[in-house]
């Protein structure tokens, strides 16, 4: 059975930063394009950054360039997401997925099949 367990949310003040993680489990993730969403109340879900299989490319969302650093460790079978300088517009559940389909624009749409984790909460408090 495969899983996408996320890791790492919670409550934060403005400013401060939080890592999240998603543990695969039941798929080996070396060979997947993956990457992390982001769904806030009342909002559409919506991609924060991807991360090539080997983790040489990546893409962020331009408006949160600067902000967020995806990674992954493929030995692990994880995949990471550095947050600083939060703010309140950033709460939202954090959803990792695999794997992303591939277009001119890049590997940063979810495969119809694709897994999902459940979510881990970040709230952010001003």
């Amino acid at each position: 059975q495969v899983q996408l367990v996320e890791s790492g949310g919670g409550l934060v003040q403005a400013g401060g930063s939080l890592r999240l993680s998603c543990a695969a489990s039941g798929l080996t993730i070396d060979t997947y394009n993956m990457g992390w969403f982001r769904q806030a109340p009342g909002k559409e879900r919506s991609l924060i950054a991807a991360i090539g299989w080997s983790g040489i490319s990546r893409y962020y969302a331009d408006s949160l360039k600067g902000r967020f650093t995806i990674s992954r460790n493929n030995a692990e079978n994880t995949v990471s997401l550095q947050v600083n300088s939060l703010k309140p517009e950033d709460t939202a559940v954090y959803y990792c997925a695999a794997p992303l389909d591939c277009s001119g624009d890049g590997c940063t749409t979810p495969a119809p099949s694709a897994y999902w984790g459940q979510g881990t909460q970040v709230t952010v408090s001003s």
